[in-house]
């Protein structure tokens, strides 16, 4: 076991990518890639609000006391690996023979591994020194989510040779070993009271809500990327058909940091081999993201990292969009997944420059919420809305486009000493709304009189 707090975190957050790596493994020969999933959209869509929910839950309610209590998002570590590998003793079954106990497993299994890296988030800075090994330490974290799921991948894909079962109780035994890691991680305690005035005032100070708004688009983009590419490799881009059948939905590591990559596979359409490319392609761009940020940090302000960050996405967009086939595809998912890495190092460093005086485990643990609940929102629309990849790539360039003009404009103002420009909140749009229909109701009784 590794001597240091930091050394201790790394090994449980190795055994625990490896372990989702093997889920996916394991479901990627089961009764989820065998059923159309042009009839399980509306499924996939339930699916996809009920991950959501748990986490509009921990950011406002569980999580502030996870905060105070002393190791209580250490014991969100333990737990998380400790159901995630009973789940995977349970579904070894039900992989071998497709049973439909996979499709609440599945869901569980998700919803385990998410909240998983919102603990994580949490803890990071509880395990360092300084502000500078907390940027490093966030770099060697997404390298290790890159480097343990490929490493992950070799025994997998010996043993889905033999049978999934065998791939599933390979995972059961990262995840058991992740229980033991994650253990060894120091208790402290990330908030001991709660959220004052003065830290409120910093997480909301304008810099830092420009920044946390453009992170979230580039969140989003990587939900939305991530299943218009599984619906493309499905060859389902185009309206779904009258019939329905099972929806399926499984757990693989996109390369931001911590979550998914294709979460839908299938026998039809363009060739296996194409799953390999796109995942490669993304995983590679996670890896790239995370060594190049560290160096580009140093040369470079923050809010120009997340400014190129940005461009990239918009980029992306454009290569999809020219190309398209797999060439487009492989280009998007590279392209993004290099933006949202570099985003999210870009991010924690002006939440670390900004907001020094706030807890920043506290602080991380709630933007994290708040970027997985975008995740989930992203990931809604190629579900909900059958699409090909190049229309697909029209919205990821313009949402990025809108993103960073905003992000621009929302910094230049910030130099200026003046408020940012932000789009208006649901209770201001309604507040207007109602204004309006009174002012419309007094000119009439005006008029009438």
């Amino acid at each position: 076991m590794a001597r240091t707090p930091f050394g201790r975190l790394a090994v449980a957050h190795l055994l625990s990518v490896a372990g989702d790596a093997l889920v996916a493994m394991a479901l990627a020969g089961s009764l989820f890639f065998d059923v159309d999933p042009s009839g399980a959209r509306w499924r996939i869509a339930l699916y996809l609000l009920f991950t959501m929910a748990p986490f509009a839950l921990v950011g406002p309610l569980i999580g502030p006391a996870m905060d105070r209590a002393r190791g209580g998002h250490q014991l969100v570590l333990v737990g998380s690996a400790a159901g995630r590998a009973l789940l995977a003793v349970l579904m070894v079954s039900a992989v071998a023979n497709d049973s439909l106990w996979l499709f609440p497993e599945a869901f569980l299994m998700l919803v385990l591994a998410k909240t998983y890296q919102v603990a994580k988030a949490a803890v990071v800075p509880t395990v360092v020194h300084s502000d500078a090994e907390l940027v490093e330490a966030n770099s060697k974290l997404q390298l290790l989510s890159g480097l343990g799921g490929f490493a992950a991948g070799i025994p997998g894909a010996v043993l889905l040779l033999i049978g999934a079962g065998h791939v599933m109780a390979l995972a059961a035994v990262a995840f058991t070993a992740a229980v033991v890691a994650a253990a060894y991680v120091p208790r402290t305690t990330v908030a001991a009271e709660p959220a004052g005035t003065e830290e409120k005032a910093e997480l909301r100070s304008a810099g830092v809500l420009t920044s946390a708004s453009a992170m979230g688009t580039l969140r989003a983009i990587v939900g939305f990327v991530t299943f218009l590419l599984a619906f493309a490799l499905r060859g389902d881009t185009g309206p779904p058909p009258s019939g329905t059948a099972l929806g399926r939905l499984a757990g693989s590591r996109l390369v931001d940091e911590q979550v998914s990559v294709a979460e839908v596979f299938a026998p039809v359409g363009p060739p296996a081999w194409h799953f390999g490319v796109i995942l490669a392609m993304s995983v590679a761009g996670g890896l790239l993201g995370a060594a190049v940020s560290p160096l580009l940090r140093r040369r470079f302000p923050e809010e120009y990292l997340l400014a190129v960050a940005v461009g990239l996405a918009i980029v992306a967009g454009g290569v999809g969009f020219l190309f398209g086939g797999l060439l487009g595809q492989a280009g998007l998912a590279l392209l993004v997944a290099v933006a949202a890495t570099s985003a999210k190092q870009a991010f924690d460093a002006v939440v670390q420059r900004d907001a020094p005086d706030a807890n920043r485990g506290r602080s991380f643990a709630r933007f994290e919420s708040r970027f997985q609940v975008a995740w989930v929102l992203g990931a809604f629309v190629p579900v909900l809305i059958p699409m090909p990849t190049r229309l697909g790539s029209i919205f990821v360039g313009a949402a990025a486009a809108a993103a960073g003009a905003l992000y621009l404009a929302g910094m230049s103002a910030v130099r200026r000493g003046q408020q940012p420009p932000r789009m208006p909140t649901v209770r201001q749009v309604s507040s207007n709304v109602r204004r309006s229909v009174s002012e419309r109701r007094a000119r009439r009784q005006a008029d009438s009189e």
